[in-house]
């Protein structure tokens, strides 16, 4: 059964808060939120499905649970309909940890939401205070276990190279959210938007964007953490669209069409050679084929993006340590990022 999201976009609604790195209306691509179109596009969607496809209507774009109260109950009656005569499962809605109280989780409860995105950022109160979040890591400790107590599915949501955060932050917040019970998290890298405070925060100096490599290089450090936790991690940057690729839109920082993709190799690469230096420990390897086994359907990222992985590996082992060739084979018992190292 192939899971599938109907996104319903409510750009910016519900947030008083300006944080500095955001535009949500660039974000989700939607500029204007029309309510009168909602029904009408939940079944425009559903018609290009099958009727075996798990589905979910996914309030998404702004802080849903901190829109006009009015606004929001008639959102949940409109996806109430779409579960109640069984074409749509469940609903999952994105919000704040400052608009997680019970009173609004009894409202989710009884209209068939079953999971909960939480915009943590960080758990860093220096990063939050620095990013004008306008709430504090012990609000979102709070948040995630009310979500975790009423039985919610809880994602957690993350951003890499945020103002005065460092990696260890970073992996502090990943860490975090695995803690705080987490049944799936995103992560998004950085990304400097014209006409937001961080893009004159970046103009004076004041914010330098994380590069590329080092966005890279940061994010698969928590792809890996989430990994040894059990934590699947559902997303890795922002979704591709021509308001984000365009220079007018995003100014700086790790705006990277395959920036998952990058971070899934490099962590893939990581792995790879801390199981290849167990296995070549004390052992004469010379003229040996090194078989780098994978999950089924992670030959791509064991690779690399224009062959970087591989070319590393054959630079290390093959070059270095004299290995005759290496080679990746796909093994279906084997998840997640595991490698098994086989030398002969």
């Amino acid at each position: 059964m192939r899971h599938v999201n109907i996104p319903v976009f409510i750009p910016h609604l519900g947030c008083p808060n300006n944080c500095v790195f955001c535009d949500q209306r660039k974000i989700s691509g939607c500029i204007s939120f029309d309510e009168s179109s909602v029904e009408r596009e939940i079944k425009t969607a559903l018609s290009t499905l099958s009727p075996d496809d798990e589905v979910e209507i996914a309030f998404f774009g702004g802080s849903f649970t901190g829109i006009d109260r009015d606004l929001m109950l008639r959102l949940l009656a409109i996806s109430d309909k779409f579960v109640e005569d069984g074409r749509v499962q469940s609903v999952r809605c994105s919000t704040r940890p400052d608009y997680i109280d019970g009173e609004i989780l009894d409202i989710l409860a009884a209209h068939h939401v079953k999971t909960v995105e939480l915009g943590i950022q960080s758990v860093s109160d220096t990063v939050l205070t620095a990013s004008k979040r306008g709430h504090t890591s012990e609000i979102t400790r709070n948040a995630c276990r009310l979500i975790k107590a009423y039985g919610f599915k809880l994602i957690g949501q993350m951003m890499i190279g945020l103002p005065a955060s460092t990696a260890g932050d970073e992996a502090e917040t990943a860490t975090e959210i695995c803690r705080l019970g987490a049944d799936g998290a995103r992560v998004y890298p950085t990304v400097v938007f014209a006409d937001t405070e961080l893009a004159e925060m970046m103009a004076d100096g004041r914010y330098a964007p994380l590069s590329i490599d080092d966005a890279i290089e940061r994010t698969a450090s928590v792809l890996d953490i989430f990994d040894r936790a059990g934590v699947p991690v559902i997303r890795v940057g922002l979704h591709s669209g021509e308001n984000l690729s365009s220079p007018e839109s995003a100014v700086g920082g790790a705006n990277h069409p395959a920036l998952g993709e990058l971070a899934m190799g490099e962590l893939t690469y990581r792995r790879i050679c801390e199981k290849a230096d167990e296995a070549i420990s004390n052992t004469d390897v010379e003229g040996k084929t090194m078989t780098v086994c994978v999950p089924r359907g992670a030959t791509s990222r064991a690779i690399g993006q224009k062959k970087r992985n591989i070319l590393r590996l054959n630079e290390k082992y093959c070059k270095n340590l004299s290995i005759n060739r290496i080679k990746i084979l796909e093994n279906s018992s084997i998840i997640g990022y595991n490698i098994i190292i086989v030398l002969k």
